[in-house]
């Protein structure tokens, strides 16, 4: 099957690609300050504990549970549309943030929150693989996260400079990182004209068997994700006091580096292959986790977070995979099942693991790491020129599916 290719884009500088950048511009001003804000702001407003924060950990991850829902909203509205009214989503739960300074405060503003991030990470997905041609993605891929890594900075250094120099309440910080991004969703709104899709995309849900690895990979990196983005910021907190201004620093330096690097990862992708990206992720994550365990000294935790969020990067692998063997018109309906399944486990891990935090830090990071192992073994599996009937090292002997009616 023949690679996708872009749709015809506009005049000028009203392109596909240019739309995505922004809105990946976008995304971290709301989501990056609300997560760069969040432990500190929990622990000393609401009166978080590792229980609380483990709940409201899963609460955030059920919208992205739910994303499968995206297909059933494409019946009404189109992609690009539905990107512009998630950003706004998320970007007002941000805003809200700072005025409910409670637990249950907390939780029903994450959730709106979390319903724009994960509904827009969904579309998002689904627009890249079908705007950007084969040849162009993972580097694509590289610099859309290069541009969120950019904005995450600029907030990032707001933060410091709002905590530190002005002072500024939770409240105000939330407020003006929220309403930049609505800033930006109705700007996008009016800028940008409707692109047409290069293939008509199925509007009910499709799960395919010769898709089996793709879905496994996904699940596997959505139990890795949360170990490091609610318990490796926690142990930050929680073990070494570290402040707003701290973390903030730390997330300053993980966002440099991916402006820096996470481009060239794509290339090297494209250059090396899924299939060793994978492997060395996975390899690196297993010390990594074990090193969470042990470690004593914050600095040196510190230095594991940066190399644990590096490897987020190569994550790109799963994607670029999943559009070598994708029929084109799966593409859409198979970006909200995915998402769904990435989120089982993120529903599921952060309040068991936020129970288990109270008796073993240590214990959470140990399974962090035997998650990992199972991903690398799982990463033995791609073949090392994927393609439609080429989705395994075990050459797919049956096309049989499992279709979802409308």
């Amino acid at each position: 099957m023949s690679a996708p290719a872009a749709p015809a884009a506009a005049i000028g500088w009203q392109r596909p690609e240019l739309l995505l950048f922004i809105m990946a511009f976008a995304v971290p001003l709301s989501f990056a300050a609300w997560q760069a804000l969040l432990n500190n702001f929990a622990i000393e407003r609401a009166a978080f504990t590792g229980r609380e924060m483990g709940i409201l950990q899963s609460l955030r991850e059920v919208p992205g549970f739910l994303a499968f829902g995206v297909v059933f909203v494409l019946l009404l509205v189109r992609e690009q549309s539905l990107a512009l009214i998630a950003l706004l989503l998320l970007g007002l739960g941000t805003a809200l943030t700072g005025f409910f300074p409670s637990i249950l405060g907390l939780y029903l503003t994450t959730i709106l929150m979390s319903t724009g991030f994960h509904y827009y990470e969904t579309i998002q997905t689904s627009l890249a693989q079908q705007w950007v041609p084969q040849a162009r993605a993972p580097e694509t891929f590289g610099r859309l996260i290069a541009v969120s890594s950019l904005s995450s900075i600029a907030a990032f250094a707001l933060i410091w400079l709002g905590s530190h120099l002005f002072a500024l309440d939770y409240r105000w910080l939330y407020l003006l990182f929220g309403g930049i991004t609505i800033a930006f969703a109705l700007g996008c709104r009016l800028a940008f004209p409707y692109f047409p899709q290069p293939v008509v995309q199925h509007k009910h849900m499709v799960v395919r068997q010769r898709y089996w690895l793709y879905y496994a990979l996904t699940f596997m990196s959505g139990a890795r994700r949360q170990i490091f983005t609610v318990f490796a910021g926690f142990l930050m907190v929680e073990k070494f006091s570290y402040s707003v201004g701290d973390i903030s620093l730390l997330f300053f330096v993980n966002a440099s580096l991916n402006v820096l690097f996470a481009r060239r990862i794509g290339r090297l992708i494209g250059h090396f292959g899924e299939r060793k990206a994978l492997l060395l992720e996975y390899s690196g994550l297993i010390l990594v986790f074990c090193g969470y365990a042990l470690v004593e000294t914050g600095w040196i935790a510190a230095s594991l977070y940066v190399v644990d969020h590096l490897f987020f990067a190569l994550a790109i692998s799963i994607k670029t995979y999943f559009q070598k063997i994708a029929a084109r018109e799966d593409i859409a309906s198979t970006a909200g099942v995915s998402f769904t399944i990435n989120h089982i486990a993120a529903v599921v891990i952060p309040a068991f693991f936020g129970l288990l935090w109270l008796s073993s830090p240590a214990l959470v990071f140990y399974l962090g790491a035997l998650m990992a192992g199972i991903s690398f073994l799982l990463s033995w599996l791609i073949p090392r020129d994927p393609a439609p009937g080429r989705e395994t090292c075990f050459r797919s002997a049956s096309g049989t599916e499992a279709s979802l009616p409308r």
